[in-house]
């Protein structure tokens, strides 16, 4: 019953910014099974992984879920709720599974403090943060919302330069050429061309895109949803 599989993640962004390495994860996980008298029976890496992917997705996040499910651990060991889950219903539903087969989740780092769902206690818990934890990316998606129209409102260039547009500096400046396709897009879609025939007709005209080569209905469909474009063509 003190058996206890470790799962260490990072993803490709974090790597690239200096973010919590997974060495420095997986010692702060072996000490937390010492700590707590653990017999760690695997150490899940997982780098490059994305926490937006559910953990049955992820390679390791199976792994972890089948050795639980053959009854090979009974304690889950991470760093934070963000390694192990996308969201807090995921976070929820999962440790909710977990506590009916007598599955402890042990989390290192929750503000400076360890959490385990053992206790009643560590369950309120955890439904508290897992609440802060969604409230915060929330905001963080508000955040980068309001920055992305702002940019688009001021022709401020973002990554990557978008079709109709060459960048300048910090500057989306028009491309001529780009944005009389932009406003034949829109006049084949106002008179009900499909997007996959309006991708069709374009191709077949050798319009260039951006990258090259041929079109394709989502990349039409971007351009019509996109209000950057609204009185640029």
């Amino acid at each position: 019953m003190k058996k206890a599989v470790c799962y260490i993640r990072v993803s490709t962004e974090e790597q690239a910014r200096g973010g919590v390495s997974l060495a420095a994860q997986e010692e702060k996980l072996i000490a937390c099974c010492k700590l707590n008298d653990l017999e760690p029976v695997a150490m899940i890496r997982e780098e490059g992984v994305s926490g937006a992917k559910s953990l049955a997705v992820r390679p390791g996040g199976a792994e972890l879920l089948q050795l639980v499910a053959k009854k090979q651990a009974y304690h889950v060991v991470a760093l934070k709720l963000d390694r192990l889950f996308r969201d807090a219903a995921d976070a929820l539903n999962q440790t909710k599974a977990w506590d009916k087969g007598g599955v402890a989740l042990h989390l290192v780092d929750m503000g400076g403090q360890a959490l385990n769902t053992a206790s009643a206690m560590g369950r309120f818990f955890l439904n508290v943060m897992a609440g802060f934890a969604e409230l915060e990316r929330n905001l963080i998606a508000e955040r980068t919302e309001m920055a992305m129209a702002h940019k688009k409102a001021h022709l401020e260039a973002y990554s990557p330069t978008p079709y109709g547009f060459n960048r300048e500096g910090d500057t989306l400046t028009g491309n001529p050429q780009e944005l009389k396709a932009v406003a034949q897009i829109r006049e084949w879609r106002s008179v009900g061309w499909s997007l996959g025939k309006i991708a069709r007709e374009l191709t077949k005209r050798c319009v260039p895109t951006k990258r090259g080569g041929a079109w394709y209905p989502g990349t039409v469909k971007y351009i019509l949803d996109n209000n950057l474009y609204c009185g640029a063509a």
